[in-house]
């Protein structure tokens, strides 16, 4: 009695009268309702969790403004066939007829000369570009395209847009309302959804498919029912979608925060949801760096350990070694400084350009070298005490900048115990030789 077409193809709204939810977007007073109302459609980039309506949106721009419609999908689609459906575009072109759409799901898997290859038509007008992405553009899409589109957020579904959904499903629906078929409680279905509308009427299918192979007169879908029936993880967790952004960013913040709890919760997130081992242990060796440094420079010996060991253990066993290394990361103390010295040292070096070095700090290979002044003057900093010269290391221009701020831990106060020590040996030895 059901058809091989799935549930959501069936019930794909055709208008924007049907679409539910992203009222923000579509509603009476939706910024896209008025841009597709106006006719006047600039090409745009729909971005978004699954399933919240990014494909459909696009079908019904092309519809309610009469445009031909061309699909491709950048999981399967090269700069090839994008030239040939711009080909197919350019032959339309007659009798002011409207330039087509061309919708491009998953964009953000075109590498960068495949999206090079979009620019001139729809610089041109050849064709108005639509994309559909769960990534954020900003770092997916090249900054030439991205600045021809606009770029509207969808959102998640909310309860409520779901529970008008299936209500939706089991009364309008063809196959399904066949069937005697009682919804009771929700919160499984909307659990298992995550807001995606797709997974939402998958799960509703097969819970009323399996119940109707048992002949019931009535189907009452409960939560228990639908848990018995749908086997599927619940994590919420997609390490191809915007949560592999999300996820990752709270974990980073719970270790730089020293919150050792939260760290291993979202490690769970992503070790449950399947993230690769490589990329979770990556990101802690750059945090150990940046946001730990010289305050325990253990700590960066011991995320390159774990990157190596986690590449040589594989999953499972790698989730042990994550965990401890993230105890180790969150409750270690914490200094930006050594992140920052760079940081402050590259903003001089575009705010002054590149500054000629001193010539006592130069290599004199040749004789010619040598007789114009390079390395004279230079004092083997071995030679001396403490194996320290006063002596000074940076161009004219910026001698005294201090790049370099110790943070405030029990090393790094060493450290600037030193350095201060040091500091005023430079400063008395530049004020005696101005």
């Amino acid at each position: 009695m059901f058809s091989n077409q799935p549930l959501a193809d069936r019930l794909r709204p055709r208008s924007l009268e049907e679409f539910a939810g992203q009222e923000h977007l579509v509603g009476k007073e939706g910024v896209l309702r008025k841009v597709i109302e106006s006719g006047s459609v600039p090409s745009f980039i729909l971005w978004g969790p699954p399933g919240v309506g990014k494909t459909t949106l696009a079908r019904i721009v092309a519809n309610k403004l009469e445009r031909s419609f061309f699909q491709l999908s950048a999981v399967h689609s090269g700069v090839k066939e994008v030239r040939e459906t711009i080909e197919k575009a350019k032959s339309q072109q007659f009798f002011g007829k409207p330039n087509p759409i061309l919708f491009i799901d998953e964009i953000h898997r075109f590498n960068k000369s495949q999206q090079d290859s979009l620019l001139g038509a729809v610089e041109q007008g050849i064709l108005t570009l639509i994309g559909a992405t769960t990534e954020n553009p900003s770092f997916e899409v090249i900054s030439p395209l991205l600045s021809r589109c606009q770029v509207y957020v969808l959102k998640p579904l909310d309860d409520e847009t779901l529970r008008k959904l299936i209500d939706r499903a089991v009364t309008d629906d063809h196959y399904l309302s066949q069937y005697r078929i009682r919804v009771t409680e929700y919160e499984a279905l909307i659990r298992i959804s995550g807001g995606d509308a797709r997974k939402l009427y998958n799960a509703l299918e097969l819970t009323v498919s399996l119940e109707a192979e048992k002949g019931s007169e009535e189907i009452v879908v409960t939560d228990d029912m639908v848990l018995g029936h749908v086997q599927q993880n619940l994590a919420m967790y997609d390490k191809n979608g915007e949560q592999h952004y999300d996820i990752i960013s709270a974990f980073i913040k719970s270790l730089r925060g020293s919150d050792p709890n939260a760290a291993v919760y979202w490690l769970a997130r992503m070790v449950e949801g399947g993230e690769d081992v490589k990329f979770i242990a990556r990101r802690m060796v750059i945090l150990a760096a940046e946001d730990i440094g010289l305050a325990n420079p253990n700590a960066l010996l011991l995320a390159q350990a774990c990157f190596n060991a986690v590449n040589l253990v594989g999953w499972p066993e790698s989730k042990i070694i994550l965990s401890e290394t993230a105890v180790y990361l969150a409750t270690s103390p914490k200094s930006n400084a050594a992140y920052m010295a760079i940081e402050n040292a590259i903003a001089s070096v575009r705010q002054h350009g590149d500054l000629p070095v001193p010539l006592h700090l130069r290599n004199a290979p040749t004789r010619l070298m040598k007789d114009l002044g390079y390395h004279e003057g230079y004092r083997y900093a071995h030679d001396f005490e403490d194996n320290f010269v006063q002596d000074n290391y940076l161009p004219e221009q910026i001698t005294g900048t201090i790049f370099y701020e110790p943070g405030r831990n029990a090393r790094e106060l060493e450290i600037r115990k030193q350095l201060e020590a040091r500091w005023q040996k430079i400063y008395s030895y530049n004020k005696d030789n101005k």
